[in-house]
């Protein structure tokens, strides 16, 4: 099932109620991780560099690949030239060392560790130029239009077309978060590596004095300013803040801050009451079944500002559709609203696969009915 919901996308920094002084930064955007829905925006698809939040792309490819069995936290990983050559934040790698993935994961997540991210991209991708080309592969896939990387670390002195927007990022940390490991990660203040001998300290101070952050990366450098995308769970809802190009560290944990309390402030995620009894079959026209019915995810929760009471549906749903069919085709949609207006749609699909007719599937219905 598909969420669609009407809200203010890219509104300026004083509507709807936001508070213009609390927004210090270049670009923000503030979205609903459960629904993907943005609650608020400034210059929301403005190209910017991410500075080390590049790092979150670099972190959820890292992942999917521990998800998908072609790695394994206790993998040993050996430092090249490349990966000890990198400036900026680093554990001091000396070439031909060895760490576990859990180990080089730990420090790009914790401390924003340049050499780190570089040995690990260059373990998952077979180098550093066939990782960036995933990277980009998934900004593809995810269906991000103004992002481009050159690098893993988000390194910026020597780029000439590394770029993204508060939106894309903040689509990228949804993705992360949908990996429970990552938790095991985000919420560490200290720890150390090497038998104590080298300290890691969480670059995200929210860490420490957020209500419900849960995460993920901040970014600092002279080209992109101060950086964050923060992530965090309240009552069931988890928000994203993401915040490009502040001048202070102080502002962009500020502005986060300032964002994640407005979205929890004046925004909830409530469960639809669906009456499945309305979920009416749907005809197939030359269809191997003659019949679907449209489906619904039970689990659906739906982003809508507080005070929203009263809500009725509008159930419209088509009453025949063309063979074939696919899972996930369109079969309708139901509408959610009050006396304030429409609150929401939630698109209702195809369950399965419905192939159309052929000859010997005619044949064989003729030969049972005769």
């Amino acid at each position: 099932m598909i969420l669609n919901l009407p809200l203010n996308v890219y509104a300026e920094a004083n509507d709807d109620g936001a508070e213009e002084d609390g927004i210090q930064a270049e670009s923000v955007i503030l979205m609903c991780m459960d629904t993907g829905d943005v609650l608020f925006a400034k210059n929301g698809k403005e190209h910017l560099s991410p500075a080390s939040v590049t790092k979150i792309m670099t972190i959820l490819l890292i992942l999917e690949a521990i998800d998908n069995g072609d790695i394994s936290l206790t993998d040993t990983v050996t430092a090249s030239n490349e990966a000890v050559s990198m400036g900026g934040s680093q554990i001091w790698l000396e070439v031909g060392e060895q760490m576990t993935v859990e180990e080089l994961l730990k420090a790009i997540v914790v401390a924003s560790a340049n050499d780190a991210c570089t040995a690990l991209s260059e373990y998952v991708g077979g180098s550093t130029t066939g990782f960036v080309k995933m990277m980009n592969d998934k900004a593809k896939e995810l269906g991000l239009e103004n992002t481009n990387f050159e690098n893993c670390n988000g390194l910026d002195d020597t780029v000439t077309n590394h770029y993204s927007c508060a939106y894309d990022l903040a689509v990228i940390s949804s993705e992360v978060m949908k990996h429970p490991l990552i938790k095991d990660y985000t919420g560490i203040w200290l720890d150390s590596l090497r038998d104590g001998k080298t300290e890691l300290n969480n670059t995200n101070k929210l860490v420490n004095t957020y209500n419900g952050i849960t995460g993920l990366k901040t970014g600092t450098t002279s080209n992109a300013g101060f950086c964050i995308a923060a992530t965090a769970e309240r009552d069931g809802m988890s928000l994203v803040a993401v915040v490009l190009k502040s001048r202070t560290s102080d502002e962009r944990f500020d502005t986060a801050t300032a964002l994640l309390d407005w979205g929890y402030s004046n925004y909830e995620l409530i469960t639809p009451e669906i009456d499945e009894s309305k979920l009416t079959p749907v005809k197939i026209k030359l269809g191997e079944i003659k019949e679907i019915t449209p489906s619904i995810n039970e689990n659906t929760k739906i982003c809508v500002k507080k005070g929203s009471d009263g809500a009725q549906y509008r159930y419209n749903i088509v009453s025949e559709i063309s063979a074939p069919v696919k899972k996930g085709d369109k079969l309708g949609e139901i509408v959610i609203e009050n006396e304030s207006g429409e609150l929401g749609t939630i698109t209702l699909c195809a369950d399965k696969d419905v192939k159309k007719v052929n000859l010997k599937t005619i044949y064989s219905y003729l030969l049972i009915n005769i």
